[in-house]
């Protein structure tokens, strides 16, 4: 009897183990060896994080458990690298290490949670992502790295969708100090399918490649930005997004969040936040030589920034925008981005919320126009309810 009981509970954690969620894998992650087993309560990396401590939320409680020495992820100064993003670490390159074994799909190796539905990595289908990212702190001693040390340099905004998930790197990016950066990646998923879950894995990084020495600025808090119909804000704001370096989402914890939406309106990172798809190109400490306007929801100027190794032009007015707004940017190529609504959430230090989308109506006509990105501000399925919000309109002001 006790054999068979075994055995059950044995399947029982493959198949617990198997689907449910997603984690970056890396042997350069805090925790890459943590199973259900190795704390009192399921801390796996695929874990998602909500209503947690600080301790536990941070790194995902991880900072007992660090990588071996000399493990880094490289990040090569503007080109692309590849992460996996997995339900279970059975499903990547290091399966080997996993408690299950390899569970790749051989017919669909890029299938980020093999066997199971897509609602395992809470979505409805492609057009029901609300992207991710990466972030950089520019410290080696991870303990000495606080939440506002963190600046988003990456977002993919077709996110969570495939195992191997690219992440363009900012070509201006500066080399990191003796011993490396600290990075962690950064989800949280469409409230269509699943509950108000974050996830955070941290990893040591390391930019390669790099050819300059300017800092990042100091980040700043997101604010949300573009139209959002289904709470009553049909048009965008661009004059209250948050521009230049900027933090990650921090949400839905007992403790040190920096946004306050609710259930059912989570922050993503795609423009509805300024989050562009691709390298986030102007979060370093010369972006904006001529300096960011305090963003408001009544502001109607819009930086202009500066791309790495180019002169730099002057902040416009934003003309009056329809649900759809373009803004205009100087960085040599096109880049897509996805799209959604503004809002204006503030911390007790007075930063707010932001949001933009693609094929959005702002341009601006001063400085060279290296290229136009398009931001359409789109509403969003499911931002119904603020929890504990004053009221709907509330959320487009800042409080």
């Amino acid at each position: 009897m006790m054999s068979l009981l075994a055995v059950l509970s044995f399947f029982t954690l493959l198949s617990t183990t198997a689907r449910a969620h997603i984690a970056i894998w890396h042997p350069s992650m805090w925790g890459f060896n943590v199973t259900a087993q190795t704390y009192s309560y399921d801390n796996r990396p695929v874990t998602p994080l909500m209503n947690y401590t600080f301790q536990q939320w941070w790194f995902h409680g991880h900072l007992d458990h660090p990588p071996n020495p000399g493990d880094f992820f490289e990040l090569p100064a503007g080109q692309t690298t590849t992460a996996e993003l997995a339900c279970d670490k059975g499903a990547t390159t290091w399966f080997n290490s996993s408690q299950g074994g390899d569970i790749r799909e051989p017919s669909n190796p890029n299938d980020p949670c093999p066997g199971s539905p897509m609602s395992e990595y809470h979505t409805t289908g492609i057009n029901d992502l609300f992207g991710c990212s990466m972030a950089i702190a520019y410290k080696s001693d991870v303990t000495q790295v606080q939440p506002e040390d963190f600046t988003v340099f990456s977002v993919n905004q077709t996110c969570v969708w495939t195992r191997f998930t690219d992440f363009q790197v900012p070509a201006a990016m500066p080399s990191c100090p003796e011993g490396g950066c600290i990075c962690a990646w950064f989800w949280i998923h469409s409230p269509d399918s699943g509950g108000e879950q974050n996830y955070m894995n941290g990893f040591r990084c390391n930019v390669t490649g790099s050819t300059s020495n300017v800092a990042l600025a100091k980040s700043q808090v997101p604010r949300r930005c573009g139209a959002d119909p289904a709470n009553g804000k049909m048009q965008a704001d661009p004059g209250n997004c948050t521009y230049g370096a900027k933090q990650p989402f921090y949400w839905f914890q007992l403790e040190q969040n920096n946004m306050f939406e609710g259930t059912y309106s989570p922050p993503r990172y795609l423009d509805m936040y300024n989050f562009p798809d691709g390298a986030q190109f102007d979060i370093f400490e010369n972006s904006y030589p001529n300096g960011i306007p305090p963003p408001g929801p009544n502001s109607t100027v819009v930086p202009t920034p500066v791309p790495f190794n180019t002169a730099a032009p002057s902040a416009t007015s934003a003309p009056s925008l329809s649900s759809t707004a373009s803004i205009t940017s100087t960085t040599g190529s096109s880049q897509p981005s996805s799209s959604d609504p503004p809002n204006s959430n503030s911390t007790s230090q007075g930063s707010g919320l932001k949001m933009c989308k693609r094929d959005a109506g702002l341009s601006s006509s001063s400085g060279p126009k290296l290229f136009s990105q398009s931001m359409s501000f789109i509403s969003v399925p499911g931002l119904h309810s603020h929890r504990k919000m004053k009221t709907r309109s509330s959320l487009w002001n800042v409080f």
